[in-house]
Formats: structure tokens, sequence, C-alpha cells
């Protein structure tokens, strides 16, 4: 059996995805070194739950 007329399409060559990774190189070259070097801001909250837990493992540091 064979398939529909409409099911025999040529596979894609990926211009799409290139089309889009040149936009977004384009659009700033050091965004994602931006992003990974950004200072992470944490809560004090946070620090504290951290601490709490490490004492209720046992870990002493």
């Amino acid at each position: 059996m064979t398939k529909h007329i409409a099911d025999h399409r040529e596979p894609s060559n990926g211009a799409r995805l290139q089309h889009f990774l040149r936009l977004a190189r384009e659009a700033s070259p050091a965004a994602p070194r931006q992003l990974h070097q950004r200072p992470q801001t944490r809560s004090e909250d946070n620090r504290r739950m951290q601490e709490y837990l490490r004492i209720e493992r046992g870990i002493e540091a």
C-alpha cells in the first residue's frame, strides 16, 4: 500500500531553525553570557531554611 499524495513531502533542511538562530544571535550576542554571569539574589529566609535542614541532617560544618 502506498502513501497518499499529500504524505509525500520532502524532508526539511532546517531553514526555519537556522532563521530563528540567526535572529537570536543578531539581537544580542552577549545575552547568554550576561544571563550566566548575573548575580543570583537569594533571600535570607532561603538561607535560614538551608541551615535548619543541614542541622536536621546532622551535618556539622
